[in-house]
Parts: C-alpha cells; sequence; structure tokens
C-alpha cells in the first residue's frame, strides 16, 4: 500500500478553487448557448429605432408588412418578470432574445399587419423596442385556431 501527502500553501489552494469555479461557469455560459432548439433571430441587438430598420429586420425573416404599424404602444416592464411575461420571454430566449435585461424600463411595442403568412390567416407582427434595439419579437395570428409564433419565418411554408 502507498500513501502520499502533499502539503499545499492555503494561497495555492485558493487560487486553484477560484480556477476552478471560473472554468466551471464558463463552460456553463457555453453549454448554455449551444443547447436552443429554435433557430436564433439573423441579427440579434438590431436597431429598431426607425420604422424603416424595423421593417427591414422583419424582412430579413421573409415577412412582408404593411409599412406603417397599425398600433404602437409603450410599456413599462416590471422590475421582476411574473406571469404573462415569464412564459413570454421563454418564447424569446429560444429566439435569442431575453426581456430580463429591460425589466423596469419603459419597452415600445411596434405592431404590422403581415401581407405573406402561409395560413392565410390576418397575422401581426409585433417588435419589442428598448433603448432603440430590438429586444423581442413575435407573429400572433388572433382568432379561431390562433396562435403566437416566433419570428422565423415557417419552414413548411
Amino acid at each position: 500500500m502507498v500513501i502520499m501527502t502533499a502539503k499545499v500553501p492555503k494561497r495555492r489552494l485558493l487560487l486553484i478553487v477560484l480556477l476552478l469555479i471560473a472554468a466551471a461557469v464558463v463552460l456553463a455560459l457555453c453549454l448554455r448557448g449551444a443547447g436552443g432548439e429554435t433557430e436564433k433571430p439573423a441579427k440579434t441587438g438590431t436597431q429598431g429605432a426607425t420604422n424603416e430598420a424595423r421593417i427591414d429586420f422583419l424582412e430579413s425573416y421573409g415577412w412582408q408588412v404593411e409599412p406603417e404599424p397599425v398600433e404602437t404602444l409603450s410599456l413599462t416592464l416590471p422590475k421582476e418578470l411574473e406571469e404573462p411575461y415569464l412564459s413570454y420571454n421563454v418564447l424569446q430566449r429560444a429566439q435569442g432574445f431575453d426581456l430580463e435585461p429591460c425589466c423596469g424600463k419603459t419597452v415600445e411595442r411596434y405592431t404590422y399587419t403581415v401581407k405573406n403568412h402561409p395560413s392565410g390567416k390576418v397575422c401581426q407582427a409585433d417588435l419589442y423596442i428598448c433603448g432603440g434595439e430590438i429586444v423581442a419579437g413575435d407573429i400572433l395570428c388572433t382568432g379561431e385556431g390562433g396562435f403566437i409564433a416566433p419570428l422565423a419565418f415557417p419552414k413548411d411554408a
């Protein structure tokens, strides 16, 4: 039987523990970013301060929309997300957005009429802007059989 011992100074042991923790955090962040099931948006952090920029953004996904929004709305997000924002943020995170950095801030919602949804239903595209940047978006079809979907154009179209 062989027994080995080593004397490690406390400073060196603390440094080793800190390096292991840092490596675990980096690994967790890498794994979190690589595990999405839904297609990431073409341009996260996209400028959305102008109507033209928002329309260009929607067109980059393949959507054709009316040139002017049918509705604009300003709302202040709560300091901590709760329902229905929590459920909505699940959809946003799946497509590469996140509302949490905007908690407690005023967000503008621009709603556009979609002219080319493959279902033929009347649908709308919503874009949420915080600090001049697009921070969330969805495609919303109301009425019978209505649904909310990510911005990615349906692949089976």
